[in-house]
């Protein structure tokens, strides 16, 4: 389990959040809202339909004074550089995502991951943020697709970004994860409704992913950003699944049905490639890949409880040591807020 370490980076800091209407933004929003002293959190995103829903599923909390909404588009640059005025902090999570879509429409992925991303860099240095973590994923490495292409551009953007900054002194650090548990797009949602047809569709039998809850990949996220010194690729070190385990843990009762691997999947997910590890240092909880340029003696001793990886080593999803198991795999499960949930605790039990 990932838990929060340190919060206090936040405290008194107006915060802006791209993409904020997404699974992990709001996730990071309760956090910071319920648990720190933040002064603001801006949500920054296009879709003022989501706004106004994610409005109504705030309304626990009594954020009149510390939350506001800002329409825009982070290809934008113009309102990139109106919604960061007075930004402390930024938290980029937006971009496209869907695998397929990419395939068919890459331009626009391009506009959005790689476009989008460098606006945010150079109105971050223009406006002066003192640092901004952006949210990375392991199709960025080793990419086979236009989505794991665009975010290894844009990994490489933000790492770069450190040396453009100059004497304003804004850091740019990257975190790169799994797939996240119940968030929109997951698997387990897709495999709840498909139940009552009596089969799953499966891409491969062999398929393993990492495996994410939503609290710990924010609260990664958070300790990521009271870690960074600027040009660090963050990994968090979370188990992997078989895809075949997780269906027949949620449907025993279904067929599973082979349909092919989608245009850019992969059969197993990198998060650490080979050809990397001689630049990468494993702590307890994660792995950092370090930047090829920019390297100080200030980040270098701040690295130095790190350990070198071995040459050859690598970290994916089927040579993982820590694997989810059916029963963590389940109370991952009962923790999301999903439809078909509550047919699924009855049937465990709960």
């Amino acid at each position: 389990m990932l838990s929060l370490n340190n919060i206090d980076i936040v405290a008194g800091k107006n915060v802006l959040i791209t993409g904020g209407t997404g699974s992990l933004g709001k996730t990071i929003t309760r956090i910071l809202l319920e648990k720190s002293d933040v002064k603001k959190i801006i949500i920054f995103s296009r879709d003022e339909l989501k706004q106004f829903e994610m409005q109504k599923e705030f309304n626990d909390i009594d954020t009149s004074t510390k939350l506001r909404y800002f329409i825009g588009d982070i290809r934008d640059k113009d309102r990139c550089f109106m919604a960061l005025r007075n930004v402390n902090i930024v938290f980029h999570t937006a971009a496209l995502k869907h695998v397929p879509a990419a395939e068919y429409n890459p331009f626009e992925f391009v506009k959005t991951n790689i476009l989008g991303s460098q606006n945010i860099i150079e109105v971050s240095i223009e406006r002066g943020v003192e640092r901004v973590i952006a949210l990375s994923t392991d199709k960025a490495a080793n990419p086979i697709n236009l989505y794991g292409s665009t975010k290894f551009c844009a990994d490489k953007l933000f790492v770069a970004g450190n040396q453009y900054s100059g004497d304003i002194g804004t850091i740019f650090s990257v975190v790169r994860y799994g797939n996240v548990i119940g968030s929109r797009g997951s698997v387990i949602p897709f495999f709840l409704k498909q139940r009552q047809n009596g089969y799953l569709p499966i891409t491969h039998k062999e398929m393993t992913r990492f495996w994410i809850t939503l609290p710990e990949a924010a609260n990664f996220v958070i300790n990521c950003l009271s870690e960074m010194v600027g040009g660090e690729i963050f990994i968090p070190k979370i188990p992997s699944m078989k895809i075949v385990e997780l269906a027949n843990t949620l449907a025993p009762e279904c067929e599973l049905k082979d349909v092919g691997i989608r245009p850019g999947e992969k059969l197993h997910e990198i998060m650490l490639p080979e050809e990397v590890a001689r630049d990468s240092l494993e702590f307890d909880e994660y792995y950092i890949i370090k930047p090829s340029i920019g390297l100080s003696a200030e980040k270098l001793s701040s690295w130095e409880k790190g350990k070198p990886c071995p040459n050859g080593f690598s970290y994916t999803s089927d040579n993982n040591d820590k694997w989810a198991t059916e029963d963590e795999i389940k109370r991952n499960i009962l923790d999301l807020k999903i439809e078909g949930i509550d047919k699924i605790k009855k049937e465990w039990g709960y």
